[in-house]
């Protein structure tokens, strides 16, 4: 069962980099190989299969902000209260 939705997860990622329209891949690479890995990281540790749908959703989300940081040389960063600026990346 673990596979299937496994795969399932990974075939409609693939799927969803086929329906982009713009020319920015970074973030659907840096999506994929983000949902990759949590998937992996979710399975090594021996998660159920709602734990291994979310590792791979925030594997995802977290790829994808990663390869947008990239693009732009900006991170966010925290002023303590909540709220986020943005600044060069060091």
């Amino acid at each position: 069962m673990k596979h299937m939705i496994s795969t399932l997860a990974f075939t409609g990622l693939i799927a969803l980099s086929a329906c982009n329209t713009t020319t920015n891949n970074d973030q659907l690479s840096g999506a994929f190989v983000g949902g990759v890995l949590g998937a992996i990281t979710a399975t090594a540790l021996g998660a159920n299969t709602n734990w291994l749908i979310l590792g791979t959703l925030a594997g995802a989300a977290t790829g994808a902000l990663v390869a947008e940081n990239r693009r732009t040389g900006e991170c966010a960063y925290s002023n303590g209260d909540g709220t986020y600026y943005r600044a060069s990346c060091p």
